[in-house]
């Protein structure tokens, strides 16, 4: 199926959860917020939360800096 992940088109499997997509973008570990049609998906959600075809998702990771 199709959806729009940060800003780009991707093919993902169907079933496939917004925490098996934060694996497979390599961000496994990281600090990261799901969003998906403009609604946070709360970390808790997110082994249950399937993905559906053209949904919108970002996943923003948070960079220290100064």
């Amino acid at each position: 199926m199709q959806c729009t992940v940060n800003g780009e088109s991707r093919a993902i499997e169907d079933g496939t959860t917004i925490e098996q997509l934060i694996e497979q973008l390599g961000l496994a570990g990281s600090i990261c917020a799901a969003e998906v049609d403009k609604k946070i998906v709360p970390k808790r959600e997110r082994s249950s939360f399937a993905i559906q075809e053209g949904m919108t998702i970002e996943i923003v990771t948070l960079v220290g800096g100064g």
